[in-house]
């Protein structure tokens, strides 16, 4: 599995904390110095407001073909905006099974309806200024810089991209990466066999800790400074960790809707984590729920990318990320996966699943023009590397067993001022309802 703030994202050495007994930090000094760890009772984060400092969000219109904001279910089935083929299934009792789509968008509403509390009364949210944490002042401004460090590292045309957003985005992002990083190193990085379900759990409290304003480091301290001055919500982080713990105990996929779930979990995530900081244009005349739709349906096309890119370095390891009933109706089992042979239905059949990454690529672009002008360039530019991904595959005559899918320097130099181009387009006045795919 490889998560996606997607956007090249490689290992890197982690050290195990014995404090915590499990990956606690990135092993870099340059990165993190161990020695500058916080300690719990280290103090909990303070900010005031400072009203001089905001940003702006988009209307919450609920004129669309969608469930109204706040509410707790979907009063008419035929509202709920369709990201994959898949509908609830009638069970063998003939009761009707939630799709793994409908639990997913109950978690786009429920973020919408975040926003919407939390700006009932104006359409302006305050930012906090910097925490000038007791005893350690400054510690804050060198957390963020080495998130800073980490995007640049691992994460590059992302990176550039982001030195166009406001300061205090572009530091919230950076910290939301790093976190996202860190989590995924759990069960990707070098120590990952090292990883048990109780290690989560430990992983998920300290972020319930950093929540409350009790970080544990110095990268724990720049997150939970970004939460106080944004509406994020915890649960997409908190999916994210189940998405660790899914591949610590499946390696194997049904159907599309257990894929798609999986994909939310480690990737779609990332989208309702990152909306909040970037804004949403002031011209922006889409729904708050259709904009992290769009959101999610980035997240869904980047790990389903990372996963036709890596099919033959996953079956190495023994997993088989590809809907196991759509291999068996293309004449494909997991031993012609493992053989890694390119045959006419290999062919077949990676078409089939390339066509769909694009279809959640094209949704996720009417997204994309709806966010802050400042913060569409990084979005554009990760968008764009990510789906050449699609086209390098095609390229490699559909070999993802025994050949890597990559983008070119020169192509990703040339994908820049493309992405800024596109960055510039103004937001449209209405984002046209979710496509079945």
């Amino acid at each position: 599995m490889s998560m996606a703030l997607q956007w090249v994202v490689t290992s890197t050495s982690l050290e195990v904390s014995s404090s915590m007994g499990f990956l606690d930090s990135v092993r870099d000094v340059r990165l993190l110095d161990s020695s500058k760890f916080m300690s719990r009772d280290f103090g909990s984060i303070r900010a005031k407001r400072d009203k001089r400092r905001k940003f702006r969000y988009c209307s919450l219109n609920t004129d669309m073909k969608y469930a109204s904001v706040g509410q707790s279910g979907l009063e008419n089935a035929s509202n709920f905006p369709l990201l994959s083929n898949v509908l609830a299934n009638p069970t063998a009792g003939g009761e009707v099974a939630v799709s793994s789509e409908k639990k997913v968008y109950d978690v786009v509403l429920k973020q919408a309806s975040l926003v919407k509390r939390k700006l009932s009364s104006t359409t302006e949210l305050e930012m906090k200024p910097d925490i000038a944490m007791p005893g350690n002042l400054g510690l804050l401004t060198e957390a963020y810089s080495r998130c800073g460090e980490v995007c640049a590292e691992y994460a590059k045309t992302f990176y550039l991209g982001t030195l166009l957003m406001t300061p205090e985005r572009r530091k919230a992002i950076w910290a939301i990466y790093v976190w996202c990083r860190r989590t995924d190193e759990l069960v990707d990085g070098p120590n990952a066999s090292h990883i048990t379900p109780s290690a989560l759990d430990r992983w998920e409290a300290r972020l319930e800790e950093l929540f409350q304003g009790r970080p544990f480091d110095m990268l724990d301290a720049a997150l939970s400074d970004t939460v106080s001055n944004f509406p994020v919500d915890i649960q997409p982080f908190k999916d994210m960790i189940e998405g660790m713990r899914m591949d610590l105990r499946k390696s194997r996929y049904k159907n599309f809707d257990e894929l798609y779930l999986y994909c939310y979990y480690v990737a779609g995530t990332v989208g309702l984590m990152s909306v909040p900081v970037m804004g949403i244009s002031p011209d922006s005349q889409a729904t708050t729920e259709s904009v992290y739709n769009a959101a999610l349906a980035l997240g869904i096309a980047n790990q389903l990318t990372n996963i036709l890119r890596d099919v033959g370095e996953d079956a190495s390891r023994g997993r088989v990320y590809l809907p196991q009933d759509e291999l068996a109706q293309a004449g494909l089992s997991d031993e012609d996966i493992f053989a890694g042979k390119v045959t006419d239905k290999w062919r077949n059949f990676m078409k089939s699943q390339i066509k769909r990454a694009r279809m959640f690529f094209d949704e996720a672009e009417k997204g994309v023009t709806e966010l802050n002008e400042a913060s569409r360039w990084p979005v554009w530019a990760s968008l764009l590397l990510y789906r050449q991904i699609l086209d390098e595959i095609e390229a490699n005559d559909y070999n993802n067993f025994t050949k890597r899918a990559y983008v070119s320097k020169a192509k990703k130099l040339f994908s820049l001022p493309t992405a800024y181009a596109r960055s510039m387009v103004p937001p449209s006045r209405k984002l046209s309802p979710v496509m079945k795919a």
